[in-house]
């Protein structure tokens, strides 16, 4: 469940037409503040709608309050999974909805969509980091799971090329660095 500093109130505004909804600050959250602690989620090992992936198959569910956090491509918070902690990249106005960059946790998201926040830099679809190209989440906050899962991912893929010049080529293992083209 997470639980909040109660210094800092936030508060779930439902939208007009009760379909959606988003958290917003009650008060003034100051950057770089620390303001919303995850304590004791349940896990699970698939990611669902309402989940904030913490390891490779670990997702947090059980969220509370940070199940309305919606996501943008331009956010303003960022969620820490190692420390199960929310942090404000910048001074967040009392009204303001909080949002984070959802692939900043999550490697496959479980229910992929369009995202319409109107940034700049939109990545159009959100679909997990595993979809985004190494150039697109240097921009952004990514947690270390998400970070290793893309070193396995590149080490997987180099592997393969690795067999694939060895098979086709005759060359020995371990002396494709040296091959020209």
């Amino acid at each position: 469940m997470a639980t909040r500093d109660r210094r800092v109130p936030l508060e779930v505004v439902r939208s007009r037409g009760g379909a959606g909804a988003c958290l917003v600050a009650s008060e003034a959250i100051r950057s770089r503040s620390p303001f919303l602690k995850i304590n004791r989620p349940r896990y699970v090992d698939r990611p669902t709608y309402q989940t904030v992936q913490v390891g490779h198959a670990r997702h947090a569910l059980s969220l509370g309050i940070l199940t309305f956090i919606n996501h943008s491509c331009h956010p303003n918070v960022i969620v820490d999974a190692s420390r199960m902690l929310c942090v404000a990249t910048r001074d967040i106005a009392k009204g303001e909805e909080l949002s984070y960059f959802y692939p900043s946790t999550e490697w496959v998201m479980a229910r992929p969509f369009l995202c319409l926040c109107g940034a700049a830099n939109c990545i159009r679809i959100v679909a997990g980091a595993r979809h985004l190209s190494t150039d697109v989440l240097a921009r952004y906050f990514i947690n270390e799971h998400i970070r290793n899962m893309i070193g396995d991912e590149l080490n997987a893929s180099s592997n393969v090329w690795m067999r694939r010049l060895s098979t086709s080529h005759g060359i020995p293992r371990g002396h494709c660095s040296s091959v020209r083209g």
